[in-house]
């Protein structure tokens, strides 16, 4: 192998590796990035499940309130 035969290998892959260097990085910052939105989205799920089951309670309560009644029609 030449001198400068060498010379380019060694180039080429110091740029191979810049630009891994680079894809790592950005890819974990995106990670990072992923990782706050799943934690956002779940504590949004746990409010809205909240949410749900609060305003079931209150259904199944009017219902209730509503057979009541009804059996006090009869």
């Amino acid at each position: 192998m030449t001198g400068p035969d060498h010379a380019q290998q060694i180039q080429a892959l110091a740029q191979r590796l810049d630009r891994l260097l680079e894809a790592t990085g950005r890819l974990a910052a995106e990670n990072r990035e992923l990782k706050r939105q799943l934690l956002e989205l779940g504590a949004e799920r746990d409010r809205l499940q909240g949410k749900n089951e609060l305003a079931r309670g209150r259904v199944e309560a009017m219902l209730g309130r509503l057979d009541l009644l009804e059996r006090n029609d009869d």
